[in-house]
């Protein structure tokens, strides 16, 4: 059975709720949504098991704290047969921040967060491009993220503020 079948429209407004603001209490969210604080939990706890919710996390400003370069790594591989043990690699190299298996002419698509482009520099050859299973990269430095949010599920709930508009 599709696991997705189990979603109503109360877990979807739970959800978006959460998107927009994780640290908003169960209890809040249920007065939005006309719901006991409980049955915010219950149903959380449930897309929990399905898989659904993986956890939570900080948004946070890295430029703020002095890292100042995100870049995005094109990433050519010597066989695509290679994937998993690149990618397992380049998860063990903390500037990575997300990885993708890709179609198109990159096999991955990496976005790294550096502290300056010295860092960016070593970071890119002394780690990602001794990486094994790597042909060659291609790098783009990104001079401005405008849009951070959360997909829209089409339900009708009512929140503060746009998620981009707060981050």
């Amino acid at each position: 059975m599709d696991k997705n079948l189990e979603i109503d429209n109360i877990d979807l407004k739970i959800l978006t709720l959460l998107m927009h603001d994780a640290n908003m209490p169960y209890t809040e969210i249920g007065k939005r949504i006309f719901v006991s604080g409980g049955t915010v939990h219950v149903r959380m706890k449930k897309m929990e098991q399905m898989g659904i919710v993986r956890g939570s996390q900080l948004v946070i400003d890295h430029a703020k704290l002095g890292w100042d370069i995100s870049a995005f790594l094109g990433i050519y591989l010597d066989k695509s047969s290679l994937y998993d043990e690149v990618a397992s690699e380049l998860m063990r190299i903390p500037e990575v921040v997300n990885i993708h298996y890709t179609t198109g002419i990159y096999s991955i698509f990496a976005k790294i967060v550096c502290r300056d482009t010295q860092h960016l520099r070593e970071v890119l050859h002394d780690k990602i491009q001794k990486v094994s299973g790597i042909q060659r990269t291609e790098t783009f430095i990104s001079l401005e993220e405008r849009i951070l949010r959360p997909i829209p599920f089409g339900v009708n709930v009512p929140v503060e503020k746009e998620f981009s508009e707060k981050h």
